[in-house]
C-alpha cells in the first residue's frame, strides 16, 4: 500500500509526488515533524528507493494521500 505525498515548492509551478511505502500516519509524522521546526530538511523515500531532501524553508503546501489501493479499469468506481 504506497502513499502519496504531493508538495508543493515555493517558486515553482508544479508539485513534488512522492510515492512512499510510509503508512499514512507515519508519512504525515513525518512532515508536521520537519514544518515544526524540528529539522531543517523534509526526508521521504520514494517505493523504488529513491531518497528526497526538501528544505523546509521552500514548502509552500503538503499533501499526504491515504493508503487505500487505485482501482484502475472500467469498472472502477
Amino acid at each position: 500500500m504506497a502513499v502519496e505525498v504531493k508538495i508543493g515548492i515555493t517558486d515553482s509551478p508544479r508539485e513534488l509526488s512522492i510515492q512512499t511505502a510510509l503508512t499514512s500516519d507515519k508519512a504525515f509524522a513525518e512532515v508536521e515533524a520537519a514544518l515544526s521546526g524540528k529539522e531543517q530538511l523534509l526526508s521521504l523515500v520514494d517505493d523504488k528507493g529513491a531518497r528526497y531532501l526538501i528544505p523546509v524553508t521552500k514548502i509552500a503546501y503538503v499533501e499526504v494521500g491515504s493508503s487505500e489501493n487505485r482501482r484502475v479499469g472500467f469498472g472502477a468506481a
